[in-house]
């Protein structure tokens, strides 16, 4: 009976949180309490097209919620991460830590000539 290993670790990466505007969008969130819409395209640099896609894929998950209003007589979108996503993006950032760990331990190790 063979043993077998464990998955590697990049297998437990979240296709939805990990992809890199959406892992932008969740870690900006996740420095504050909700987030103008405004703001998280700057701070990212994204088109209000490309922002909206992304907040549509993650509000689908569950990982933020999206809300509209008015600031004054403006019309204004709020976002924040839901306790889901919190726990979402600590997932990912625990994966991409086993990741980093692996890394430098294959790093110091001396390579195998093939």
């Amino acid at each position: 009976m063979t043993r077998q290993q464990p998955p590697h670790p990049a297998t437990a990466l979240d296709d939805v949180v990990h992809q890199r505007v959406r892992l932008g969008i969740l870690t900006v969130l996740s420095e504050a309490h909700e987030c103008r819409f405004a703001v998280l395209r700057d701070e990212l640099g994204l088109t209000d097209g490309n922002l909206n896609r992304h907040l549509r894929i993650l509000e689908e998950a569950g990982l933020l919620q999206v809300t509209k209003g008015y600031e004054g007589r403006r019309p204004c979108t709020w976002v924040r991460l839901t306790r889901q996503g919190r726990a979402a993006l600590r997932a990912e950032v625990a994966v991409l830590e086993q990741l980093v760990a692996r890394i430098r331990g294959a790093t110091s190790r001396p390579a195998a000539d093939g």
